[in-house]
Formats: C-alpha cells, sequence, structure tokens
C-alpha cells in the first residue's frame, strides 16, 4: 500500500516549478502513460513529457516498454509547454540539425537569457549553442528594465541560422504578436462599450495610464480618471494598481480602446441643483484664468464661471489673472445655474452689496426734488424774473 504523503510533501510538490532543459539533454525518467501514438514520461514536479510510440516498436510492431518501466531519453524541444523526447542519442550535430529545422520550420523552442550584450541579450539555448536577440525582439513593448528579463526562461524562434549555427538570432515577437492577436480577437467578441472591466494599471505617464485588461493594453486619458482635474497622475495611479472602468470607445481598426474611471464614479453634478441654488455663496478656488472670466472650483468636478465683467469692480481690466491669481479662494455667488449643460454662473459675493448700493442712489437722485443749480443759474433766473 502506498504510503501517505505528508502535508509539507505535498505543499512542496505543487510548490516546485518545472525545470528547464536544454536540447540535448540526457535524463532518467519512467513512463507514466502509452497512448496509440505517444509514450508519456514522469519529470517531476507534476509535469510530464512525451515521445513517439514509434521508437519503441520492433520490425513486428511489438511494444517493447510498458507503463513503469524505466528509460533513458534526450531531450529535443518544448512546444505549448509540451517537452518532447527521444531515445536516441543526440551528437553536437544531431542538436545543430535540430537547431536548423526548428529554424526552417519556425519551431519554438526554450532558452534561458543569460546577460545582457551590446544590442540586445546573449541567449543559453544548449550546453554547446548560444544565440543573441536583440532588445526589439525581446518584447513588443519598450523594455525600460533589463534586469527583469536576465535569468528567465522564455519561448523563441530562430530568425538567422548562419554560418554552420555559430551565428543564431533569436525572436520572442513574433510568437508574443501571435498570442496578442488571439487575444485580441477573444475580446472583440467579448467586449462592448459602456461595459466595466478590471484591469491593472501596467505604465503611467502625464497623459494617462496603460492598462491590461485581459492580454490587451487599453488607455485611461489623465481627463477620464476623476471629475476634478487631475494634477499628479503618478499620485493617483501606481503599476500593479488594480482598477475598475468603463469603456467608452473601442476603435478595433487600430486596436485600441479607451476606459473611464470616471464613469463609475457618481456625477456630483447630480446634487448641485440643491446645493448650489440661485444667490447662495461659496467658497471656491481658481482652477482657470482666460480673457473672458475665471473658472471657478466649488468641487470636484464642478466648475463655475466668473465673468471678467464681475472682476473688474469699476476698473478696465483685459484679462481675469489682473483681479485674480490661480489657485486663490474666493468667495462667490451663485447668479444662475444651467444643470442639463452643467454651467453656473458665478459673481463675487459682495458684489451684490456694491450693486445694490448703486441702485439706491440712483432712485434717490430719481425722486429728489430739483436742485437750485449753481450760483450763475440763480442769477440767470432771478434777472428774468426782473
Amino acid at each position: 500500500m502506498e504510503k501517505e504523503k505528508s502535508f509539507a510533501e505535498l505543499l512542496d510538490e505543487a510548490t516546485i516549478t518545472p525545470r528547464h532543459y536544454s536540447p540535448g539533454e540526457k535524463i532518467d525518467t519512467t513512463i507514466v502513460k502509452i497512448t496509440s501514438e505517444w509514450i508519456f514520461l514522469d519529470l517531476g514536479a507534476k509535469s510530464e513529457g512525451y515521445l513517439d510510440k514509434k521508437e519503441f516498436l520492433d520490425e513486428e510492431g511489438n511494444l517493447s516498454v510498458k507503463e513503469g518501466d524505466s528509460i533513458t531519453a534526450y531531450f529535443l524541444f518544448s512546444k505549448h509547454g509540451e517537452k518532447l523526447f527521444t531515445t536516441k542519442l543526440l551528437t553536437r550535430k544531431s542538436v545543430d540539425d535540430y537547431l536548423l529545422n526548428a529554424y526552417k520550420q519556425q519551431i519554438p523552442l526554450e532558452a534561458i537569457v543569460e546577460k545582457e550584450i551590446k544590442g540586445g541579450f546573449s541567449v543559453k539555448i544548449s550546453a554547446n549553442a548560444e544565440g543573441f536577440c536583440p532588445y526589439s525582439q525581446m518584447d513588443t513593448k519598450k523594455i525600460d528594465d533589463v534586469a527583469a528579463y536576465i535569468g528567465k526562461k522564455f519561448n523563441f524562434i530562430i530568425i538567422e541560422y548562419a554560418e554552420n549555427g555559430r551565428t543564431i538570432v533569436l525572436s520572442r515577437r513574433p510568437l508574443l504578436e501571435k498570442i496578442e492577436k488571439e487575444k485580441i480577437a477573444e475580446l472583440k467578441v467579448s467586449l462592448q462599450k459602456g461595459m466595466t472591466v478590471s484591469g491593472v494599471v501596467k505604465a503611467v505617464r502625464d497623459f494617462g495610464a496603460f492598462v491590461d485588461i485581459g492580454g490587451m493594453q487599453a488607455l485611461l486619458p489623465v481627463s477620464e480618471m476623476a471629475w476634478g482635474k487631475v494634477q499628479d497622475t503618478k499620485a493617483l495611479y501606481l503599476p500593479g494598481d488594480k482598477i475598475e472602468a468603463k469603456i467608452i470607445n473601442l476603435d478595433w481598426e487600430n486596436n485600441r480602446v479607451t476606459l473611464s474611471v470616471k464613469d463609475t464614479l457618481a456625477d456630483p453634478w447630480k446634487d448641485a441643483a440643491g446645493k448650489y441654488t440661485e444667490g447662495s455663496t461659496h467658497m471656491g478656488k481658481v482652477s482657470r484664468l482666460t480673457d473672458f472670466g475665471a473658472f471657478i472650483t466649488l468641487e470636484d468636478g464642478v466648475d463655475g464661471l466668473l465673468h471678467i465683467s464681475k472682476l473688474a469692480r469699476g476698473k478696465k481690466i483685459k484679462h481675469s489673472r489682473d483681479a485674480l491669481s490661480a489657485d486663490a479662494q474666493v468667495e462667490v455667488r451663485v447668479e444662475k445655474i444651467d444643470l442639463p449643460n452643467k454651467r453656473i454662473s458665478l459673481d463675487l459675493a459682495g458684489n451684490e452689496n456694491a450693486a445694490s448700493e448703486k441702485k439706491e442712489l440712483k432712485d434717490y437722485m430719481a425722486k429728489s426734488p430739483e436742485m437750485m443749480g449753481t450760483l450763475g443759474d440763480v442769477l440767470k433766473k432771478a434777472g428774468k424774473k426782473s
């Protein structure tokens, strides 16, 4: 009876990472399964390799091995995570032949990035074979962190094979582009404008952030990050942040998806009518100065316009900056609110008192008895009477 494995042993098995094999590498393994075409081998770490069943058939077609038998095999290549082996001894020539065949047939092979060299990376293909991968062929995006690739195992295709294998140029780019195309094809079916998606921030720029939404990068513009004005995108998002965003544009012709986090948040204008009633006063911050007036932020996402005529105070000014400075705190009064168009007309708090005093004086002057006039006018009238 098989001894029951301890929790620690099970945990070790679950966490072991499948190892890397170089073309021509010899292993001693056990046959775990035999099918009509293939023989599957135990590679440990919960992974299997396979080899052609024909290698164990005699001239009469009889199979010379069974499940559980131990055999010696040599690694050929890995494709889509499946490792192919052979029982035939691989000489240097056979490895070279394999690499040449991989180049002609564009068969992906696994290799380890060893170090950075001029123009790209040195890549270890096998014990006796190395290749070169240019920066431009290591990824589909610009490489910002070279160290992130060193020591890692990737699938490559050979894009140049010359001088009997002394010059081997590798590339990941075609494989990555193929994967991206497959993912985009799937996303074209599932994504729709207006739907909310989950994503992971990959990079943050002044103009917005690039977000991975399941194998495809979408753009979150700075204008769609929040209802208010975003001063610093990097203070709001960092690479690795998980977000929920709404799709506001799909351009499959150029494979561009535009997102909005703002549209997933409550619209501050929804409650604006109740908060900013006509005649009410509020403190606001000068957010933008123009030649026709100043925009005052009452809260994130809600701005009002203070027309330049309200700033003059009897003086002639050509620009709102002549009366206000950016980011200044000002007290304003709501003159009018246009909720459908999200517009608020403002005046400076206190201007209403000056306007009221001016009106009172005008009304008083209109109702006052006629004044005597100047001394000349009095003498002139007296002369006419006499």
